[in-house]
């Protein structure tokens, strides 16, 4: 591959990252007062973790870019960006019990619906990136096993 073939989606990346940091630092400090902090520190770590997950995306763009796409370092990147939508997923799990006082409250069962998006939308990249990990370490197998026959 060509140096730079993959900024348009480091810049994809970029913009996914974008609006989340906006609304951690705009949108989401305007409700404390009506939501618990644990719900609110459950939101910024899963916030962090998704920085992670992007951080980690980059990392394996990079990768490509250096020719480095059949390695370990792709793999790791793969397994912490797993990690990362699993811990999420759990987080939200378990922040649905501490929205169903504030939903009833307030009489939005949209509320609830939010973090079961979030839980299935993590578990489905979880998934992906599990599977993008198990290809990735075959098909260096296969790479190694093919270098080694002459």
């Amino acid at each position: 591959m060509k140096l730079g073939s993959t900024i348009l989606l480091k810049i994809a990346v970029i913009f996914i990252g974008s609006p989340v940091l906006a609304l951690c630092i705009f949108w989401l400090p305007g409700f404390v007062n009506y939501l618990s902090y644990p719900i609110l520190v459950g939101v910024y770590t899963t916030a962090i973790l998704f920085f992670f997950a992007l951080y980690q995306a980059l990392k394996l763009l990079s990768y490509i870019d250096n020719k480095k796409a059949f390695s370990d370092l792709a793999v790791n990147a793969l397994k912490y960006i797993k990690y990362s939508a699993i811990t999420i997923s759990i987080l939200y799990v378990g922040l649905i019990p501490l929205l169903f006082p504030i939903a009833d409250a307030d009489d939005a069962p949209g509320l609830v619906a939010f973090p079961i998006i979030f839980t299935f939308a993590s578990i489905v990249i979880a998934v992906f990136a599990a599977v993008l990990q198990k290809l990735l370490k075959e098909a260096i197998n296969i790479k190694s096993e093919n270098d080694l026959t002459v």
